[in-house]
C-alpha cells in the first residue's frame, strides 16, 4: 500500500487536519448560549418535551457556530387560550436558525 514510510506519516497527518476544526472564541469565553433573551435574536417555539432542552443545547453545540438562547417559556395559545409550556429558541443569525429548522433531527416529529 505505502512505498515508504514517509507516504504513511503524509497521509496519516493530511487525515488528522481533516477532522480539526478551527477553535470558536465564543466557546472559549463562555459566550456562546445567552443566558437571556435578547431582542435582536430571532426566536421560534417548540412544544417543550422531556429533556428536549439539553438535546437541543448539545446539536446547536456541534453543529452551529454563532450565539444563541435555549429557555423554557409559558405562553396562552391563540385557539384555543390554553396555558401551554413551550421551548424557546433563539438564534443571533438568521442563517441559523433555518438551518436549525432544516437539519435538526430533534425537530422532525414536531
Amino acid at each position: 500500500m505505502y512505498k515508504h514510510r514517509s507516504e504513511l506519516l503524509l497521509d496519516t497527518r493530511k487525515r488528522v487536519q481533516t477532522k480539526l476544526k478551527e477553535p470558536n472564541a465564543l466557546n472559549f469565553f463562555n459566550a456562546r448560549k445567552s443566558k437571556t433573551t435578547v431582542p435582536y435574536f430571532e426566536y421560534i417555539a417548540i412544544p417543550f418535551t422531556y429533556n428536549l432542552e439539553e438535546s437541543l443545547n448539545k446539536w446547536i453545540m456541534r453543529n452551529l457556530k454563532g450565539r444563541y438562547f435555549v429557555g423554557v417559556t409559558v405562553d396562552v395559545t391563540k385557539n384555543t387560550n390554553k396555558v401551554e409550556t413551550l421551548l424557546k429558541v433563539g438564534f443571533e443569525d438568521s442563517k441559523e436558525m433555518s438551518y436549525f429548522m432544516l437539519a435538526c433531527p430533534l425537530l422532525k416529529y414536531k
